[in-house]
């Protein structure tokens, strides 16, 4: 009673809809833990993220009401001076409810695909309206989850008014308060605070959350306006790189020699090896889908999910630890083309008309007819864009194949094999082919009409223990497996296939519960995101090996290159692989929303943050002898000057290497 008569009408309100909005806040970041906490992690341990992620949700609250306080200082604004007032308002919390809402459902989506919170690079989605849209409307119930939401904001606007009618009638018969003022400057004040950090000394930052040392607390604290809005900034280019500093360390690296360019210190020339061959063979590459290698056969992972891809293996040049330098498909077909990391933070360097002009390896390829098969539209992600710094290059896509679509990312994986074959199957020169796949994706869709593709009954604790999230997804990956076997029996049936060697590689891989196949870094560092098989398949023209060497997407063209009886010029950061000059073994990862970069070697892992203070060394390999101090100091002064190395090396390429 007492507060109902002495506190102003709009801050009793303001104090109502403050609980409501942090019971909010507080139960999307419970339904956060129930729906994505990791097994490893207990209940108890997530006290500190629940407490900083407070502050945030308390800086986002505020951010919301500040306007009613500030605004209300002047009585003719205040919800309680008119019923038009009350309206305005009402349909200004409806409205940034329907956008809190809005950004937990995208966030809860973005969750379930790679465990980590909404932020900026969603937008890129909306440069691809078509595609983004229907990728959506075919994965998710939209139509169900759009009445839910409707309905959540009439709900809360509805709520919204009680509460205002609720005010009103307890505060009857009384009209004015002659302290209105100063509650108001109290509210504001104690709104400002919010929004400042709330019991901090400096402001509250985003860096802040990763000081949990663990990727999912760092997400749970985190909400997504707070991500989503921060990593805004990080889409501005930044053009300022440090490569010249590393100019050695880089030279070492890439055992520069045969130096070709005065205007490219990193452009040499590479004379062939002895494991060159000399029979001019035909390249086909297959970039496939999510191909993460702790889900496949290969990685000794029990649900034997491509039986024949891992027989493959068995007869070719297979690298079991090649990672991509990061997490996304348009980033990843980019480092293979390219051969250099996609280190921009700003969006990805397809998108980008400074960096999306580069050199290629593949135009040392002379007369070789080149090809890119993908099922859905080149305009997607611009991959048009970098596939114009290919020399004559013949781009079949959606629109040019007989089969129809099989969803929005065009036709089925297994009539895009059986079309490019058929392409293939017909040339008179030596050809270098690009296959993109795209099946292993959501929607997750396998065509009605493969019905010699067998279905497993598998209990769902058994998928979720070996790294699945579901039979739909076990099923699209093992469909992948059974996509390349009808590709592979049908180029068998052709005369190009001896005299071809096929790369099979992921764009990338995938984030998940790696813990039953890898050791903890897989899981916690997400190596799982970027760990994908490579092999190269040509059993007439190549020898079996299985290498055990930590190797990068990048070296694929390289080793392609190193394979052919000619010499090549090599502007870029990978390396070939067969290779017996090359040095040290290592894959540059880079995690961009939360500033992460690094190398993996053949034992550790190690990575540091680009915003804050903080450093990592984690091993990759089980039974690791235990370190002195001494040791692993030295061992991360090394990794940390490469990682910085490769980093600033890669941003001068993005915008100095240049196709024309």
């Amino acid at each position: 009673m007492f507060i109902s008569r002495r506190v102003p009408k709009t801050i009793q309100w303001i104090i109502k809809l403050f609980i409501i909005y942090l019971c909010i806040f507080t139960a999307f970041r419970i339904a956060t833990v129930i729906c994505f906490k990791p097994e490893t992690i207990k209940v108890m341990e997530l006290g500190p993220a629940f407490w900083l992620g407070l502050k945030y949700d308390l800086r986002w609250i505020a951010i919301i009401l500040l306007p009613i306080a500030l605004l209300s200082l002047y009585t003719r604004f205040s919800p309680f001076y008119s019923e038009r007032n009350k309206k305005i308002w009402t349909i200004y919390l409806g409205f940034l409810t329907l956008l809190v809402l809005f950004f937990y459902g995208a966030d809860f989506g973005q969750f379930a695909y790679i465990n980590a919170r909404l932020n900026a690079d969603a937008l890129i989605f909306a440069e691809d309206p078509r595609e983004s849209l229907q990728m959506v409307w075919q994965s998710y119930p939209i139509v169900w989850i759009l009445l839910g939401l409707a309905g959540a904001v009439v709900m809360m606007t509805w709520m919204f008014r009680r509460m205002h009618v609720d005010v009103t009638e307890k505060n009857i018969n009384i009209h004015k308060f002659w302290y209105r003022r100063r509650w108001h400057a109290a509210a504001l004040l104690l709104l400002a605070w919010f929004v400042y950090g709330f019991l901090t000394i400096k402001p509250l930052n985003f860096f802040k959350a990763f000081s949990l040392n663990d990727e999912f607390k760092s997400n749970l604290a985190l909400n997504p306006l707070q991500n989503f809005f921060t990593t805004l900034r990080f889409r501005k280019a930044d053009h300022n790189n440090k490569a010249a500093e590393y100019y050695n360390s880089i030279a070492d690296f890439l055992n520069l020699q045969n130096r070709a360019s005065k205007q490219n210190p990193y452009a040499r020339l590479v004379q062939p090896g002895s494991k060159a061959l000399e029979s001019q063979p035909n390249i086909v590459v297959v970039i496939c889908e999510s191909f993460s290698m702790y889900k496949s056969s290969m990685s000794g992972n029990p649900l034997n999910s491509t039986p024949y891809f891992n027989e493959l293996c068995n007869n070719g040049i297979f690298f079991e630890r090649c990672f991509t330098p990061t997490f996304g498909t348009a980033r990843g077909v980019f480092a293979i083309l390219s051969g250099i990391p996609d280190v921009q933070l700003s969006k990805f360097s397809t998108r980008n008309a400074e960096s999306v002009n580069q050199r290629t390896i593949v135009n040392n390829f002379e007369g070789y007819q080149k090809f890119y098969f993908l099922g859905g539209r080149s305009q997607f992600n611009n991959f048009k864009g970098l596939f114009e710094n290919i020399d004559s290059l013949h781009v079949y896509e959606e629109g040019d194949y007989k089969a129809a679509n099989l969803n929005v990312w065009g036709i089925s994986d297994k009539n895009l094999f059986l079309e490019a074959n058929d392409v293939l199957a017909k040339q008179q020169k030596p050809f270098f082919a690009f296959i993109q796949t795209a099946d292993n994706h959501r929607p997750f869709d396998i065509p009605v009409e493969d019905t010699d593709f067998k279905k497993q009954v598998i209990p769902d604790e058994e998928l979720l223990k070996y790294g699945f999230e579901s039979l739909k997804e076990y099923h699209a990956f093992a469909y992948m497996d059974y996509c390349i076997k009808k590709f592979m029996e049908a180029a068998e049936n052709n005369p190009y296939f001896k005299n071809t060697i096929f790369v099979f590689t992921g764009d990338h891989g995938v984030e998940g519960n790696a813990t039953a196949i890898y050791p903890q870094a897989w899981t916690e560092q997400r190596l799982s995101d970027e760990h994908v098989p490579l092999l190269f398949y040509a059993p007439a023209l190549l020898s079996p090996q299985k290498r055990t060497e930590a190797v990068s997407q990048i070296d694929i063209l390289p080793t392609v290159a190193g394979m052919i009886q000619e010499p090549y010029l090599n502007t870029t950061l990978g390396r070939d692989l067969l290779d017996s000059g090359k040095k040290e073994n290592a894959a540059f990862i880079i995690y961009h929303a939360p500033g992460w970069i690094g190398v993996v070697n053949n034992d550790y892992y190690f990575r540091k943050n680009i915003r804050i203070k903080k450093e990592e060394l984690v091993p990759v390999r089980n039974n690791l002898p235990l370190l002195s101090n001494l040791q692993e100091d030295s061992i991360k002064a090394h990794l940390s000057q490469l990682t910085s190395a490769i980093y600033e090396t890669a941003r001068w390429m993005l915008i100095n290497n240049k196709n024309k």
